[in-house]
C-alpha cells in the first residue's frame, strides 16, 4: 500500500461520495456499454461527438445535490470505455473541446468541486474499445497504440487541473486479452508501476484505486459491499438501479430503482464494516441528473442531516462481534469513534433491545436523533439490556442509537 497518510485519513473520514458516469452514451440512453453491447462501429458511434452539446450542463448542481446528501466528494468519468474524453487532449481528437461542444467538462468540474469545498476525483479508463473488443477483436499490434494514449491522457489529468484527490482507474483489459486477465497480468500489460510512479510524482497527495493491477491504496468492489481482503481501505461502488451493477450510465426508460430503504442500509452496512461508499448518478446528454436519482438523494440527506454523526470517521467495531464473526444483534449492528459505540437499528426491536455481545462497559445510552435517554443494563449472562425506546420507530429506515463506552 502507498497511501498518502493524510489524504488516506481525509478519505476515511469522508465516508460518502457521488460516482458521475456520464458520455456520449447518454444521447442513446441505453447505459454506458451500448457501444459494446450492440456491437456499435467506432465510426458510427464517433458520430455521437457532433450531438453532444449539453444545454443544461452544471456541475456547480452536482456538487450542490451532493453535499445536500452528506456527500463529501465525487468522481467524475472523464473518458470511459467508448474512449471519448470530456477534456482537452493533444494526444487525441475524440474529446469534448474538439467536437460539438467546444467545452472541457473536466476543468469546470474540477473548479465546481473546488468552489464546494468537495474531493476532486477523476475516473480513467485504461482500456478503450476503438482499439477491439477484449476476448473478440483486441490484439497485439495496437495494444501499444492504445496503452501509450493511456500513458498521455493519464499525464494530462495529473497535470492539467491542479489538485486531484482521487484518480479511479477502470477497464484493465490485457490487450491481447488472456484467459482470465489476472491482477498480475493486467499489472504487466498495462506498466502499472510505471504509470503510477508517473501519477505520484505529479499529484504525490493523490490515492490510486486497485483497477490497474497493482493494490495501490485502496480496493473498490462493485456491485457489493463486502470488504476486500488485505486492502484496510476501501470503497464499494454501487448504481441506484435495482439490480446493484444496471445502469451506470443514462438509461432513458429503465423502472427499476432502488428505494431508500436499500440505500441507506447498504450505506450503514458499508460504514459497518469499515469502508467508504460511493453511489453513482447517470446525467441525461443534457447533463441533468434524472428526478428517481436526486429524489433518493433528498432522502439519504435528510437521513444523514440526523445521523451523519454515526457515519463520518467511524470504524469497524469488535465490541459486538461474537466467536463466529457475527455482531450486533437482530436489529442491527455497530460501528464505533473513539469511546462511542453506534448502534445502527435497521430493523425497530420496539421497546427494548438486547445486545448478546458487548465486550466494553457502557456508561451512557440515547437516541442520536431525539437525544433521549435510554437505560442500559447487563444481565447475568453479560447481555446489554437497552430500555426506554419509543414503541414505533423515529426514523422510517433507520435509528441510531449512541453510546457512551468506559474507556478500553
Amino acid at each position: 500500500m502507498k497511501k498518502n497518510q493524510e489524504t488516506a485519513e481525509w478519505f476515511r473520514q469522508a465516508t460518502l461520495g457521488m460516482f458521475i458516469h456520464w458520455g456520449l452514451y447518454a444521447l442513446l440512453g441505453r447505459g454506458e456499454w451500448v457501444m459494446y453491447r450492440e456491437r456499435i462501429a467506432k465510426e458510427d458511434y464517433a458520430k455521437l461527438a457532433d450531438q453532444f452539446n449539453p444545454r443544461f450542463f452544471n456541475p456547480e448542481q452536482w456538487c450542490v445535490t451532493a453535499k445536500k446528501a452528506g456527500m463529501k466528494y465525487l468522481v467524475l468519468t472523464t473518458c470511459h470505455h467508448d474512449g471519448f474524453a470530456l477534456f482537452d487532449s493533444r494526444h487525441d481528437d475524440f474529446n469534448s473541446v474538439r467536437t460539438a461542444a467546444r467545452r472541457n467538462f473536466v476543468a469546470e468540474f474540477v473548479a465546481a468541486c473546488r468552489k464546494h469545498g468537495m474531493g476532486v476525483g477523476l475516473y480513467y479508463s485504461l482500456g478503450d474499445w476503438r482499439f477491439g473488443i477484449m476476448k473478440e477483436s483486441d490484439s497485439a499490434a495496437t495494444a501499444e497504440k492504445m496503452r501509450a494514449l493511456t500513458f498521455a491522457q493519464v499525464r494530462e489529468l495529473m497535470t492539467n487541473y491542479g489538485k486531484i484527490d482521487i484518480l479511479w482507474y477502470d477497464g484493465g483489459w490485457c490487450y491481447p486479452s488472456t484467459p482470465e486477465d489476472t491482477d498480475v497480468e493486467v499489472r504487466k500489460f498495462w506498466r502499472a508501476d510505471e504509470l503510477n510512479a508517473m501519477v505520484r510524482k505529479l499529484q504525490p497527495a493523490i490515492l490510486i484505486n486497485n483497477r490497474s493491477g497493482s493494490p495501490e491504496d485502496f480496493g473498490t468492489p462493485e456491485g457489493h459491499i463486502n470488504p476486500p481482503k488485505d486492502c484496510p481501505l476501501w470503497e464499494a461502488c454501487l448504481t441506484m438501479g435495482m439490480d446493484d451493477n444496471s445502469g451506470w450510465g443514462y438509461w432513458k426508460h429503465n423502472p427499476y430503482h432502488k428505494t431508500p430503504e436499500q440505500i441507506i442500509s447498504l450505506l450503514v452496512n458499508a460504514t459497518a464494516n469499515g469502508g467508504n461508499i460511493i453511489f453513482n448518478v447517470s446525467p441525461d446528454a443534457d447533463g441533468v441528473i434524472p428526478g428517481w436519482q436526486t429524489e433518493l438523494l433528498e432522502t439519504l440527506g435528510t437521513w444523514m442531516a440526523d445521523n451523519g454523526e454515526a457515519i463520518y470517521g467511524v470504524s469497524r467495531t469488535e465490541v459486538t462481534r461474537d466467536n463466529n464473526f457475527i455482531q450486533g444483534n437482530s436489529t442491527g449492528l455497530c460501528s464505533e469513534k473513539g469511546n462511542v459505540l453506534y448502534f445502527y437499528m435497521l430493523r425497530w426491536p420496539g421497546e427494548e433491545t438486547v445486545i448478546p455481545i458487548m465486550k466494553r462497559k457502557i456508561i451512557s445510552a440515547s437516541l442520536l436523533k431525539t437525544g433521549k435517554k435510554l437505560s442500559t443494563t447487563v444481565d447475568a449472562r453479560g447481555r446489554l439490556i437497552i430500555r426506554g425506546l419509543p414503541a414505533n420507530p423515529i426514523d422510517p429506515y433507520c435509528s441510531v442509537i449512541k453510546m457512551e463506552m468506559a474507556p478500553a
